[in-house]
């Protein structure tokens, strides 16, 4: 045993009262700074896009505020965001091949790469792990980690070998749009040039690819039901839609609603509507008509159309109320400064709408009693109460574009 003299003894005590203090100190400093840092949950948060400044401002829907802006994102051009399982990070995709990892907790950058030369959209895989983003330059697929935004895999889409090489001597392979996640941790996405729709399969340690060929001219966009069953590209060169049955891929590539597009237009297509703009309730899917001032009422078991219902002009978006009650429809230029509201029971008119000039786009509280509606040329956010259809609430935004709230990271294809 070791021995010690009175002298060491007291020193011995003295350090240990010391250490005791010094500990119960830091404890006490622990506790001062958890009461000082405000906590902020991320499930009524949201992002806008301000596509002129480059700039996105995080939001709050519970009490219709803004909370930060951050800026330093490129070119905003049809900018879409997914968010992480957690509701923490927002990924934005930009249109000059940029992918931003934003920390809304921080309000600040996490991490930005450019990936391409020429992006539109991008989405999550099913488990939050992966990051998938569509290309127009050089075309194809990248894949990213979630957390480092480092590169997991890049798909490589056709090359279109009639096309001369590009300066550097590559091949020039078609662009890739319609990128959406589906069960099963896939990317389902189409190829405009080439006229194709993949579905990337990342569920086992090798990546596996499926191909459809020959599914139409020109996909120019895609979307996936709510509940992942059905991927559905528009053409750009012809009429009708390619319906792929997830559940059934062994069937291949159908046609559905052979006269949807241009076939029959008797107005000028000012602006081929959003696919992602299509809203499914109950049994029945309504969707923009191309170059007509209609909403058209599809039966989902049938995929064949049984209403057409009359509007003020040619629609972009037709959104569904969560509760699928209401459908909110906007429209293309020069009359995008109206809202109509329709019953998706009756398809009769609810109310019109005039919020001001430029009306791009909606999103939707995670219930529904309220959607917020950018006003892009009046530098405003409406919101609206959804049951009686009024203004309650405006906020500033420089040139708002797409608005989207953090209840995305629990649905299929947003």
């Amino acid at each position: 045993m070791i021995k010690l003299n009175s002298a060491t003894t007291v020193l011995f005590l003295m350090l240990l009262t010391s250490a005791c203090t010094q500990s119960l100190t830091h404890e006490k400093s622990q506790d001062r700074e958890v009461v000082a840092v405000t906590l902020r949950a991320t499930g009524d948060l949201g992002v806008i896009i301000e596509r002129a400044t480059s700039q996105v401002q995080i939001v709050n829907h519970s009490s219709n505020s803004m909370l930060s802006e951050i800026d330093g994102l490129g070119d905003l051009s049809h900018a879409s965001i997914v968010y992480s399982r957690d509701q923490r990070f927002a990924y934005v995709f930009a249109r000059d091949g940029g992918l931003t990892k934003i920390d809304m907790l921080k309000d600040k950058i996490a991490k930005r790469i450019i990936q391409s030369g020429n992006s539109i959209g991008g989405a999550i895989s099913q488990d939050g792990k992966l990051i998938a983003v569509s290309n127009y330059t050089p075309g194809g697929v990248k894949v990213f980690n979630s957390d480092t935004l480092a590169l997991v895999a890049t798909i490589d889409s056709s090359v279109l070998s009639a096309k001369p090489r590009n300066e550097d001597g590559t091949p020039v392979r078609s662009k890739v749009v319609g990128l959406v996640d589906a069960p099963g941790q896939k990317f389902v996405f189409s190829l405009f040039d080439s006229n194709e729709i993949w579905i990337a399969d990342f569920s086992q340690a090798e990546m596996q690819l499926t191909k459809f060929e020959n599914i139409g001219l020109a996909p120019y966009d895609g979307l996936i039901s709510p509940d992942g069953r059905y991927y559905i590209a528009g053409f750009f060169g012809e009429d009708g839609l390619a319906l792929l049955d997830l559940w059934h891929i062994e069937k291949g590539v159908r046609r559905i609603l052979a006269n949807y597009g241009k076939g029959d237009k008797k107005l000028p297509v000012y602006k081929m509507p959003h696919l992602e703009g299509w809203a499914m309730a109950g049994d029945y899917a309504f969707l923009p008509a191309v170059g007509k001032h209609s909403v058209l009422v599809v039966d989902t078991k049938t995929w064949l159309q049984v209403a057409e219902i009359p509007a003020h002009s040619q629609p972009i978006f037709v959104m569904a109320q969560p509760d699928n009650r209401q459908i909110w429809v906007n429209f293309a230029f020069p009359d995008n400064n109206t809202i109509q509201v329709f019953n998706t029971e009756t398809f009769e008119l609810v109310k019109t709408l005039t919020p001001g000039p430029a009306v791009l786009h909606m999103e939707f509280t995670p219930r529904g009693e309220n959607v917020w509606i950018s006003v892009r040329d009046s530098n405003e956010v409406h919101v609206y109460d959804t049951a009686t259809q009024t203004l309650i609430d405006k906020l500033s935004v420089k040139s708002p574009s797409g608005i989207f709230f953090t209840n995305r990271a629990h649905q299929i294809g947003l």
